[in-house]
C-alpha cells in the first residue's frame, strides 16, 4: 500500500485501501501499524484534520483492530 507523507509531530505517513477498508499509519518513532475496518470518511477526516495526531488519538486508536507491521 502506498502511504503519503503528512504534516504531523506524531505521524510520518498514512495510506488507505478503500476496497479492504484498511488504514496504514507510519509513526515517526513507533513503526507502522495497520488498522482494519476503517471507513473512508475517517481516512478523509484524518487527512483534513488540523492536528492529525489528536484526530488519530480520538477517532482511530483503540477503536479498530490493529497489528504492528514494522
Amino acid at each position: 500500500m502506498r502511504r503519503r507523507p503528512v504534516s504531523s509531530s506524531v505521524l510520518a505517513s498514512v495510506g488507505y485501501d478503500a476496497a479492504r477498508r484498511i488504514l496504514e499509519v507510519e509513526f515517526l518513532h513507533h513503526g507502522i501499524y495497520r488498522y482494519v475496518g476503517v471507513e473512508s470518511a475517517i481516512f478523509r477526516a484524518l487527512l483534513a484534520a488540523e492536528s492529525k495526531g489528536r484526530y488519530f488519538q480520538a477517532r482511530i486508536r483503540d477503536r479498530y483492530p490493529h497489528e504492528r507491521l514494522a
